[in-house]
């Protein structure tokens, strides 16, 4: 229990650095599209991670297991919203990925999807990194020092599944990125044909017909 518990810790203060990095792409998602896309889809291994290692205890507590029960569940709120958050991070990141693969004729609609997601997201997001702000803290670093990383066996191998997320995601990014000039020049297809339609319509430049800004 305690080394699923370090490694959820680890993973979430992974994944605090990489939002934090993704997000301050997103006022520039023109100019930083490639740097939007490449910290994405780092992003989505240590994200499987973070679900697999949430999931694991789900299970176990669940299932009646002794170690579990005694810790008890989170709180009440926080179990509504922890299904919440993982149904619209899938949605935020298999948008994003789409939009680079689905064909102008799509893309408008993908980034509907994208863009309205990731409000959703943002909101559910931060009440729950909230939440579990203080459990991140205490646990993240037990697995990086010391005595306490000797606590509890298993600490290398925590270590290097994160070191392993990351190097996957970085394989991944590379895999895509050859995509980003293909969905330019689609974004750019689409934006000429659709500005005739969208003149008298100013506010569907967000959301409309037309994308204007970049998604991943």
């Amino acid at each position: 229990m305690e080394a699923n518990a370090r490694l959820t810790g680890s993973t979430a203060a992974l994944l605090l650095v990489l939002l934090a990095a993704e997000g301050a792409t997103i006022p520039f998602t023109r100019p930083l599209l490639t740097a939007h896309v490449v910290i994405g889809m780092i992003l989505v291994p240590p994200v499987l991670v973070k679900i697999g290692t949430t999931g694991y205890r789900f299970v176990r507590y669940y299932r009646g297991d002794a170690a579990y029960r005694s810790k008890g569940p989170p709180p009440a709120f926080l179990r509504l919203l922890g299904p919440l958050v993982v149904v619209l991070t899938v949605i935020v990141v298999a948008s994003g990925i789409a939009l680079l693969f689905a064909g102008s004729r799509w893309q408008s609609d993908l980034l509907l999807v994208h863009k309205a997601s990731f409000i959703l997201w943002f909101g559910a997001m931060t009440v729950h990194v909230l939440g579990h702000l203080a459990d991140t803290a205490r646990l993240a670093p037990l697995d990086w020092y010391g005595r306490a990383r000797r606590d509890i066996s298993g600490a290398g191998g925590r270590q290097w599944l994160l070191v392993a997320s990351i190097a996957v995601g970085t394989l991944l990014a590379v895999a895509v990125t050859g995509q980003i000039g293909t969905y330019r020049v689609q974004r750019d297809h689409s934006r000429q044909h659709a500005a005739p339609a969208s003149t008298g319509t100013p506010w569907l430049g967000s959301f409309g017909t037309a994308p204007v800004e970049e998604g991943s």
